[in-house]
């Protein structure tokens, strides 16, 4: 348990929202009104800080630290896993759900990607609940 006492579930699910809403955002039709740099690499931060954000809300208590190694792993083990091309795993990639989840092909920014978005989460968490100590 941390020292600084449970997260607001509330308010993690308010941002949970708010990032997945921002990540589909940057991926829809409607962004290329962004520019190109951020079409190409938002929706990976983005998707790797709302993990830090579910992670964080299933264990509000967890340490920033715990929360970031956790995410780390798994959003790898994710973008590893696609170098993995058998038929079943990629029926999954192909639905909706599936392809957001799991991803298409593997790509090395995309673990730069996820790094900066973790590192966000962390950065914010930490910081924040440091200053109420």
């Amino acid at each position: 348990m941390s020292c600084y006492g449970r997260r607001s579930r509330l308010k993690l699910f308010a941002l949970i929202l708010l990032v997945v809403a921002a990540g589909l955002f940057s991926r829809s039709a409607y962004a290329s009104v962004l520019p190109q740099f951020v079409q190409d690499y938002a929706g990976d931060i983005l998707w790797a800080l709302a993990l830090y954000l579910c992670l964080a809300f299933v264990s509000p208590e967890a340490g920033a630290k715990e929360l970031l190694q956790i995410s780390l792993l798994i959003s790898f083990a994710i973008e590893f896993s696609q170098l993995y091309q058998a038929e079943w795993i990629n029926s999954v990639r192909n639905t909706r759900a599936g392809g957001l989840v799991l991803g298409f092909g593997f790509k090395w920014s995309d673990l730069l990607c996820y790094s900066a978005g973790i590192l966000i989460g962390f950065v914010i968490d930490f910081q924040r609940r440091n200053l109420r100590s």
